[in-house]
């Protein structure tokens, strides 16, 4: 066992005891096996992508707006403060919360659905997915394998949901969704983590647009218990510490209440390997009136923000751009870049999708122009 991971819970992963890499490699000299797949993803092609694709808000739209990398490392960090309380593997939640958004698409779940539609006769599209295929296969860094060849553990923690028919095709990866059993605590821990960070940080992206008022969240019980006792300790507070104050002590609060019923189910269960964890029913999770508050959160941020008409007009020319891509591509493949071109000859429309997938907002938005903007000729 390496020495930094002598104060893990029995129930924790071990990178001495991972299930190991597709392909066989001697052990680092200097780092377990976890903190190995952390700095791989961290200089990946498709990690720095992330800087310039869509949260919520189009990458150009403003430059204080989170994307698609500034969430990914809010999550890592809310995660390693969960995983450290719960004596959980602090390397292997950070190398999932790094990697879970790398199969993304540009302008966010909008490309999503667009290429999810544009997929469909050939499988769909489903970016945890997409995020395991591009550490799997399409990252080209490494001299004896194609991907990254990071562990079974974080490729399971990147996988959250997956189909039966998926599920069969990835053998022992899917083995779990099949036989309905859970992930490692860490992958718990990350998904938990990826859900308090989304739903803090799009009300402070909502506010900071001008698409959400300070007033309409007064709707919404967890942000206005906390807005209301900050206003009594602190009258005539600027509107902008209200709102990152409030929202601080929102994501305190849920951090508080995931750790104190996490605690409760891990006593109650009891596992002593990892294993246990898996053969046990969910173990990280809130208390269920702070479920309920998270989902009335997350219902408000859908109704008011997602669906707000200036981002409903972005999510459909985001999906015109998509759909357009990929349609050219598909009918006519000479259009992409010759190593691109190979790809479809092997792939077939998957690498048309690994391709659109891959870009970034800005990207998405030049090569649209440039195959359909008669002025670019």
């Amino acid at each position: 066992m390496n020495d930094g991971e002598a104060h893990l819970a029995p129930y924790a992963a071990r990178s001495a005891a991972s299930r190991g890499r597709v392909h066989a490699e001697a052990p680092a000299a200097t780092r377990t096996d976890f903190q190995r797949d952390r700095d791989r993803i961290v200089h990946s092609t498709a990690f720095r992508r992330l800087e310039y694709k869509t949260q919520v808000f189009v990458n150009h739209e403003g430059d204080l707006f989170r994307t698609r990398l500034t969430h990914s490392l809010e999550v890592a960090q809310i995660a390693r403060a969960l995983a450290r309380a719960l004596r959980a593997n602090e390397d292997l939640v950070e190398a999932i919360a790094l990697a879970h958004d790398l199969g993304h698409t540009p302008f966010g779940h909008a490309g999503q659905d667009a290429l999810n539609d544009c997929m469909r006769p050939y499988g769909g599209f489903e970016h945890n997915l997409q995020s395991l295929r591009v550490v799997d296969e399409l990252e080209e860094r490494y001299a004896a394998f194609d991907g990254l060849n990071l562990c079974f553990e974080t490729r399971e923690g990147i996988l959250k949901h997956c189909s039966p028919d998926n599920a069969r095709r990835l053998g022992a990866l899917g083995e779990r969704f099949l036989l309905r059993r859970q992930p490692s605590l860490e992958a718990q821990i990350t998904n938990l983590a990826d859900e308090i960070a989304y739903n803090n940080h799009d009300i402070d992206d909502g506010l900071r647009s001008g698409l959400l008022k300070l007033a309409q969240l007064d709707e919404v019980p967890i942000f206005a218990r906390h807005a209301r006792a900050l206003r009594a300790e602190h009258p005539g507070l600027p509107e902008r510490r209200l709102i990152h104050e409030t929202v601080r002590r929102m994501i305190n609060a849920l951090v508080v209440d995931l750790l104190a019923e996490s605690r409760r189910r891990i006593e109650g269960a009891a596992p002593a390997s990892i294993d246990d964890v898996r053969a046990a029913p969910p173990l990280v999770a809130f208390s269920e009136p702070v479920r309920a508050e998270a989902d009335a959160l997350k219902s408000f941020l859908f109704d008011h923000l997602y669906r707000h008409f200036q981002v409903m007009r972005m999510t459909e020319k985001a999906k015109r751009i998509v759909r357009e891509l990929f349609d050219a591509f598909l009918g006519e493949p000479r259009l992409l870049p010759p190593d691109h071109r190979r790809r479809v000859e092997r792939d077939g429309p998957r690498a048309i999708a690994d391709y659109v997938a891959g870009m970034t907002d800005r990207y998405a938005i030049k090569e649209h122009r440039r195959l359909f903007a008669v002025g670019e000729i």
